[in-house]
């Protein structure tokens, strides 16, 4: 298993959990000195990454992109798969669609998380997941053709009334032609939602495409009650070789939580 940790790179997301913020170089230049094998990138949208800059950090620092984000569809665009307006459907397709391309050419997958929205406002459940499995069709294989996967991670109750747990996430799945979705596990979702976390990890078996490394208060690693012993196991029952991505709240402070969410990393060869 590798390390990653979050930088954003777009001011709107103030008091979301990313531990690095502002820009590419001095993102990539403390994730690099924290010792982490990746970054894992949320940019205000595709066309402002800058990916030649992208390369240099890259390159400069002797890291990797573990996924992009798309969440500034969301936060910053107000753009939703299922939002009852087809022209913002089409937008929000095209959105992540740029962020698949981007990310696909370092031969990393792009999450997608609140931009599946919600079914809410007259629009049925049924017409949500009809309009999500839409998109899905369609962003999959695009992904396919670069290479790699499309993240798709389950939120908890609060934020989407899609789907919450492995369970239903993977019976979703299941209904889809493309099979190039993968799941993203959240454990702080998985706290909220899961009656084991360790047993819908393997649930998830192959399905598993990456995994957002936070405790149980969304804090990173062993500031919360998440028991990480049974989690471990159960990824390395599955044979699991992808990131533990700090998703985390910059708490105390943005320096504090990328030590403690390093610290737990490398903690894990300890944990049997």
């Amino acid at each position: 298993m590798k390390s990653a940790i979050t930088l954003c790179l777009f001011p709107e997301a103030k008091g979301s959990p990313f531990v690095l913020w502002g820009s590419l170089s001095e993102g990539f230049e403390r994730a690099a000195k924290f010792g982490f094998d990746a970054v894992e990138i949320f940019p205000g949208s595709a066309e402002e990454l800058d990916v030649r800059e992208l390369k240099r950090v890259i390159e400069r620092h002797g890291l990797l992109i573990a996924a992009v984000g798309t969440g500034a569809g969301w936060v910053k665009h107000k753009l939703r798969l299922t939002d009852p307006d087809a022209s913002i459907r089409r937008r929000a397709q095209q959105f992540i669609g740029g962020i698949i391309d981007v990310a696909g050419g370092f031969g990393a997958p792009a999450i997608l998380g609140s931009m599946q929205g919600r079914w809410e406002n007259g629009v049925s459940r049924e017409q949500a997941v009809a309009w999500l499995a839409e998109a899905l069709e369609q962003l999959g294989p695009r992904a396919y053709a670069l290479g790699v996967p499309l993240l798709y991670e389950f939120l908890n109750r609060y934020e989407t009334n899609l789907f919450n747990r492995v369970s239903d996430s993977l019976e979703f799945l299941k209904t889809l032609r493309t099979q190039n979705v993968k799941l993203l596990c959240d454990l702080f979702h998985m706290n909220i939602e899961e009656a084991d976390i360790a047993a819908a990890l393997r649930m998830a078996g192959p399905k598993l495409g990456h995994l957002h490394f936070a405790d149980s208060n969304r804090r990173a690693m062993g500031m919360g009650h998440t028991e990480i012993k049974p989690v471990i196991a159960a990824l390395r029952e599955l044979g699991y070789a992808g990131y533990l991505s700090a998703e985390v709240l910059p708490l105390p402070d943005s320096d504090s939580a990328a030590q403690q969410a390093i610290a737990a990393f490398r903690g894990l060869s300890a944990v049997r």
